[in-house]
C-alpha cells in the first residue's frame, strides 16, 4: 500500500503515521518528494484498517500498489532514483561507465587496466575476486588477495569498485572491500544471498539471471530492498535463446520495459551479452541509444592471455576508441560521460 501525505505535512504527522503501520506489523519506507512525502506499507493488506490511516493527520490518500514487487515498482515512487557512490551518481543525467577485466589475476594487471580505463572516462572499477565457473576447473579468482588489490586500485586511481559476491559466507568479507556488491546472473534468485547483502545497506548491482523474466528480475531487486538496501542498480546481460551465433541474446527492450515498470536505474552488460569483443561496441551504443543510465564493460590489458572471458574483453586502444564514441551519442540522448573522481573514507581504512 502507498500512504500518500498532504502537501506541506510535518514531519511529526509522518512519523505518527509510520509508527502506527509499524504497529500494525508493516514495513515501511518513507519516500519525500519535492510536492509530496509518500509512506510505502509492505505486509499483510488484511490487517490495515484504510479508513483508520485516512483519518490520522496529515494522510490525504491511501491507494494499493497493484504489483507483487512493491518498493522496486514505479507505483511507488513515481521519480526516478539517483543512485550515489561518493561523486558517482547511477542514474538522471549522467552515463556511468563500469569497466576492468573480468577476473582480477594480479596486481599489475589490475592497476594498468584501472589506470587504463579511468584515463578513457569510466568512473567505477570492475573486477572479479571470486568467480562463479561453469567448470569447477577453471580458474576461480584470488578471493581475499584480489579484493585487497581491487582496493589499492581503487586507492591509486580514485575510481569506486564493484565485485561480485558468490556466498553468503563471504558477504561480510566482500563489504568491507568493495563500494557496489554485484549478485551474479547466476545467484539472481539465490534468496539467502540477497537478503544477506540487502541487510549490508551497500548498493547493490543486480544481474539478470539467464532464464529470468524481468518481473522474476524485480522480485529479485525486491528481495534485497525489503532486506534493507534502497540503492538497487538493475543490470541487462543477456538471455539464454536458442540462437548460439553469440554467447547469449541482448535483451534491450529490458530497458524501457524496466524504466515503465521500476524507478530503479538500470545498465547493460554488452561483453556477456555477446561474448565476442567485436560485436561490444555496437551493443554498447544500443543500450546508450535505447536509453540505460551506463554500461558495464570489460577491459584487459592483453585479452589474449586472459584467465577468464579474455574474447570478450576489449583491449585500452579499443575501449578508449568506444569512450570517444559514446561522447557524442550521450549528448544526443540527453546524458552526459561525467569526468568525476570517488573518495570514500573507505579508501583510507585499515583492511
Amino acid at each position: 500500500m502507498i500512504i500518500v501525505m498532504s502537501p506541506g505535512t510535518k514531519e511529526k504527522e509522518v512519523k505518527q503515521v509510520e509508527n502506527r503501520l509499524r504497529e500494525l506489523g508493516f514495513a515501511t519506507h518513507v519516500i519525500v518528494g519535492e510536492e509530496k512525502t509518500v509512506i510505502g506499507a509492505i505486509g499483510d493488506k488484511s490487517a490495515l484498517n484504510s479508513e483508520g490511516i485516512l483519518n490520522m493527520p496529515g494522510v490525504e490518500n491511501v491507494v494499493p500498489i497493484m504489483k507483487p514487487y512493491k518498493l522496486v515498482s514505479r507505483e511507488l515512487k513515481k521519480k526516478s532514483s539517483i543512485i550515489q557512490i561518493g561523486d558517482v551518481k547511477i542514474g538522471g543525467t549522467d552515463l556511468v561507465v563500469m569497466a576492468g577485466p573480468c577476473a582480477v589475476e594480479s596486481e599489475e594487471q589490475l592497476l594498468e587496466a584501472a589506470h587504463a580505463v579511468k584515463q578513457a572516462g569510466a568512473t567505477v572499477l570492475r573486477g572479479g575476486a571470486f568467480k562463479p565457473r561453469t567448470s569447477p576447473y577453471a580458474f576461480q579468482g584470488l578471493e581475499e588477495e584480489g579484493l585487497k588489490m581491487l582496493a589499492e586500485a581503487r586507492r591509486q586511481t580514485g575510481l569506486a569498485v564493484v565485485t561480485e559476491i558468490v556466498d553468503t559466507r563471504d558477504v561480510e568479507l566482500v563489504a568491507r572491500y568493495t563500494d557496489i556488491m554485484q549478485i551474479g546472473a547466476r545467484n539472481m534468485q539465490n534468496f539467502r544471498l540477497l537478503r544477506e547483502v540487502g541487510q549490508t545497506g551497500k548498493p547493490v548491482l543486480l544481474k539478470r539471471g539467464m532464464s529470468a523474466t524481468i518481473e522474476d528480475w524485480l522480485m529479485a531487486a525486491e528481495y534485497i530492498m525489503a532486506a534493507g538496501s534502497h540503492d538497487v542498480i538493475l543490470c541487462e546481460r543477456g538471455i539464454r535463446t536458442y540462437e548460439t551465433a553469440v554467447r547469449n541474446t541482448l535483451d534491450i527492450s529490458a530497458v524501457p520495459v524496466v524504466k515503465e515498470l521500476s524507478h530503479l536505474p538500470i545498465i547493460i552488460d554488452p561483453s556477456h551479452a555477446t561474448g565476442y569483443a567485436k560485436y561490444v561496441p555496437a551493443l554498447a551504443k544500443s543500450a546508450v541509444a535505447v536509453g540505460a543510465d551506463g554500461l558495464i564493460i570489460e577491459v584487459h590489458p592483453n585479452p589474449s592471455r586472459a584467465l577468464c572471458d579474455g574474447p570478450q574483453s576489449l583491449n585500452p586502444g579499443q575501449f578508449n576508441a568506444l569512450m570517444q564514441d559514446l561522447h557524442g551519442l550521450a549528448r544526443f540522448v540527453g546524458k552526459r560521460l561525467p569526468a568525476c573522481s570517488f573518495h570514500s573514507e573507505g579508501q583510507n581504512r585499515a583492511i
